[in-house]
């Protein structure tokens, strides 16, 4: 039985059209999809460009539109694992805020997911912000992804929006983690025909992250840097000993990631 196809999903409006960009318009919608939802430096914005050769050289971005506008779109480039895998690297996913938890992200996931496997294409992978709780929940439990690798500031310096009142962005080490999204694996085939969240069991071992990150920073960025810097550490001796992350615990005073011996994930 197929994934879930962008008809076949139940989340999202109905008349959502999923399909590929394909021309200078859809392009630049996606470069003002990104302007109002990431609110970040024009610098850090993948261009119009970028996204053409990207497609040129194998990738490809899926745009999510309701009634002709762009609502969404999920963008990714062609990459190769271990010197001769063509695989596939998501660059990055956008949705506007009015169309946010509505299930269209997962869509858009899954969408790519189907047109990677029939392009023949098994593994596709992308970062996330550690201490991003929803993220985590979304690519982990939803998604079935698994992490076993974590960048440190892999992209340079982030810098979020100013606290209330100020002018001033707060700096911080860009940490990541890298998702592995096997498409074939049995924790992503069933979580692609249920279309639920698997909700995780007990892990070997678990790293909380703060409840509230984004508050953090902006009040305290001193603690938000040293609990970076925790969740880093904690996360770097997990994977040398072996441990593989594929859960997050979404409890809303403790959130904290699960990680699993590699034998008992099959």
């Amino acid at each position: 039985m197929p994934a879930p196809t962008e008809d076949t999903e139940r989340a999202g409006p109905a008349q959502i059209e999923m399909r590929e960009c394909a021309t200078i318009e859809e392009y630049e919608a996606c470069v003002r999809l990104q302007r109002e939802v990431f609110g970040g430096p024009e610098i850090e914005i993948s261009p119009r460009r970028h996204l053409i050769a990207s497609r040129r050289a194998g990738g490809w971005t899926l745009g999510a539109f309701d009634l002709g506008e762009m609502v969404g779109f999920v963008h990714l480039m062609a990459g190769v694992r271990g010197g001769q895998e063509i695989i596939g690297y998501s660059h990055m996913m956008a949705i506007l805020p009015s169309y946010q938890n509505r299930g269209l992200g997962a869509r858009l996931k899954w969408a790519q997911r189907e047109r990677a496997l029939r392009e023949g294409r098994s593994y596709i992978t992308w970062t996330w912000d550690p201490m991003q709780a929803r993220n985590a929940h979304f690519n982990l439990n939803r998604l079935g992804a698994t992490v076993s690798s974590y960048g440190v500031n892999f992209y340079g310096t982030d810098y979020v929006a100013p606290a209330e009142g100020t002018t001033e962005r707060t700096g911080i080490d860009s940490d990541r983690l890298f998702a592995d999204w096997d498409l074939n694996s049995p924790r992503v085939v069933e979580r692609a025909l249920a279309l639920s969240t698997v909700e995780p069991g007990a892990g070997a071992s678990a790293i909380e992250i703060p409840a509230d990150w984004r508050a953090l920073l902006a009040s305290d960025a001193k603690t938000a840097r040293r609990e970076q810097l925790r969740v880093r550490e904690e996360f770097k001796s997990a994977f040398a000993s072996g441990l593989v992350c594929a859960g997050f615990d979404r409890d809303p005073h403790h959130p904290r990631y699960l990680l699993y011996e590699s034998q008992t994930l099959g």
